[in-house]
């Protein structure tokens, strides 16, 4: 699944990565011909491989709450009626007022790897809203990405310059401008964000001989958007800051 999204955003080159805002959160990253043993909390995992030729490997951090903390929000609290209209009732307030959610609902993943941790809300006050819960829930999708591309810009040995991203989280707007602000990168939308299934077609044009190499699917690749940072630096390190203070309420005493 993830590596078909790979090959469909076109992560063809060493250090090529890409995310996906699904039920879950899958940061792939292309790291080439030899495999790499992650040191910061990630997974090694084969990217693709071309008959003939050697695999090309690559790294993976997983989160397991993304979309389906938009889900727990509408199915569960009932806050919003539809998933897409977190994006409008987030827009209503200019921060999250203090607000933090660490949906660590089966415990945390990469690069944490924390099962004894539970979910909480922290920062209420009576002049905390739905508005501001429902931002909390966004900026809490991004700074778990956040922590993946952290761990995998350690082990790279390199920062990534951009991100690419898909999955049908990546219509919210709001929800992408804040990525790029966090990363303090520009985050891209492709033409067609169903990249494992435009994966999929790739590769398997590529192994019949519909197409001759790399370069012809490349081609056939389309950006839609780009956001770049907004936040400044002293403010991104700060909004992380106060993340990663929420994240340790959410560790057993």
């Amino acid at each position: 699944d993830q590596q078909a999204a790979l090959f469909g955003q076109g992560g063809f080159k060493e250090g090529d990565t890409k995310n996906t805002y699904g039920t879950g959160l899958f940061l792939v990253m292309n790291t080439g011909p030899e495999l790499k043993i992650s040191e910061h909390g990630l997974l090694s995992t084969i990217a693709y491989q071309i008959e003939g030729q050697d695999p090309v490997y690559a790294l993976e951090g997983s989160v397991s709450m993304g979309g389906s903390l938009v889900q727990w929000l509408r199915d569960s609290l009932q806050m919003i009626p539809t998933a897409p209209a977190i994006e409008d009732f987030a827009r209503q307030v200019p921060d999250n007022g203090g607000v933090h959610i660490v949906p660590a609902f089966s415990g945390l993943f990469a690069p944490r790897w924390r099962p004894d941790a539970r979910g909480v809300i922290t920062g209420l006050t009576r002049f905390a809203n739905r508005n501001h819960i429902c931002r909390a829930v966004l900026e809490a999708t991004a700074f778990q990405t956040r922590e993946v591309v952290d761990a995998m810009a350690r082990d790279a040995g390199k920062e990534l310059d951009s991100l690419r991203v898909d999955g049908a989280m990546v219509e919210n707007e709001l929800l992408m401008q804040m990525q790029a602000d966090i990363l303090g990168i520009d985050v891209i939308r492709p033409g067609d964000i169903e990249t494992t299934a435009l994966g999929a077609a790739f590769a398997a044009g590529l192994g019949s001989g519909f197409f001759k190499d790399f370069d012809q699917i490349v081609d056939l690749i389309s950006i839609r958007q780009t956001w770049t940072p907004e936040m400044t630096g002293d403010e991104r390190a700060r909004a992380y800051d106060a993340w990663n203070e929420a994240v340790t309420h959410a560790y057993p005493r």
